[in-house]
């Protein structure tokens, strides 16, 4: 059996999660993708997948395999778009992982725009607070705003986003207004992740600040809501209130005492070799959320 048509079928399972997936994602039998894969398996004398009755999984074999394989299709993809025309649309699945809040502000509006530049591109959104693992998530590209330290990824930095301290006006006239960053242990502050040590900057340099409160969460939609119910006072990217800031109902402070900003960054596999549609999705939002934000 032709080693190239394996190996096509083998990563279609892998990215499509499964045989009768993989099978319509290129168009083949799923009997085909099976015989494909289990030629594969045979020749290289190891087990690439968990099989059973709901899922198919790779084993650790199939994904040193898939990581060491990938790259290579994509380079021949990569070869063969650019002989044939340079002038042919881009295609094919991309996978994009990004935090719930800021791809609800800021990256499902550009989606619209994305798609209409390239219409024949099929996007696969993935909303999480949680860091996704680019590899065994079998994603092509993150948009973290946060720090990033992976050995294992390209970061490019984009645009930053400063850190504010907010809470509604309902709030602030029940207990009363923080002056100064001390004020905050009077007060009660919205937990995000655990993080409960605030940091600040004054007149004497940087300094910290232990908060407390009745509520924590690790999503930034159940701080949003809380400080919209007035339930107390959170610190959040500006990025993340770009609506909230335009209602009269929600206030800022402390600003004058608040320096840190966040890099907005697009995060992608350390692979030699990248295809030329997450080439071009990178490159889209590059420049849309530089803009935006």
């Amino acid at each position: 059996m032709d080693r190239f048509q394996e190996l096509t079928a083998f990563v279609a399972v892998v990215e499509a999660g499964g045989f009768s997936a993989a099978a319509r994602r290129i168009g083949e039998s799923q009997s085909v993708i099976s015989k494909s894969v289990g030629a594969l398996e045979k020749r290289l004398g190891v087990q690439l997948f968990n099989r059973s009755t709901r899922s198919v999984t790779l084993t650790d074999h199939g994904r040193k395999y898939y990581e060491r394989t990938r790259p290579l299709l994509e380079e021949m993809e990569q070869a063969d778009g650019e002989l044939m025309n340079s002038t042919l649309e881009i295609s094919g699945l991309v996978r994009i992982a990004t935090s719930a809040t800021f791809g609800r502000l800021h990256v499902l509006p550009l989606i619209p725009e994305l798609l209409a530049l390239h219409p024949k591109l099929k996007l696969d959104l993935i909303l999480s607070d949680s860091v996704q693992d680019l590899l065994a998530e079998n994603v092509d590209l993150a948009i973290r705003v946060s720090p990033v330290y992976s050995p294992d990824a390209v970061v490019r930095r984009v645009t930053t986003t400063s850190l504010v301290c907010a809470g509604s006006r309902r709030y602030f006239e029940q207990h009363g207004m923080p002056s100064h960053p001390e004020d905050l242990q009077n007060h009660n502050c919205i937990i995000y992740n655990g993080v409960d040590s605030w940091n600040f900057v004054g007149p004497r340099g940087k300094f910290s600040v232990r908060v407390s409160g009745n509520l924590s969460s690790n999503t930034v939609e159940t701080m949003l809501s809380a400080v919209r119910d007035g339930i107390g006072i959170g610190m959040f990217y500006r990025a993340s209130l770009v609506g909230e800031l335009r209602s009269a109902d929600i206030i800022t402070v402390l600003d004058q005492f608040i320096s840190e900003t966040r890099d907005v960054s697009l995060v992608w596999p350390n692979r030699r070799y990248i295809s030329a549609r997450v080439r071009q999705v990178t490159e889209f939002f590059a420049t849309a959320l530089a803009q935006r934000i």
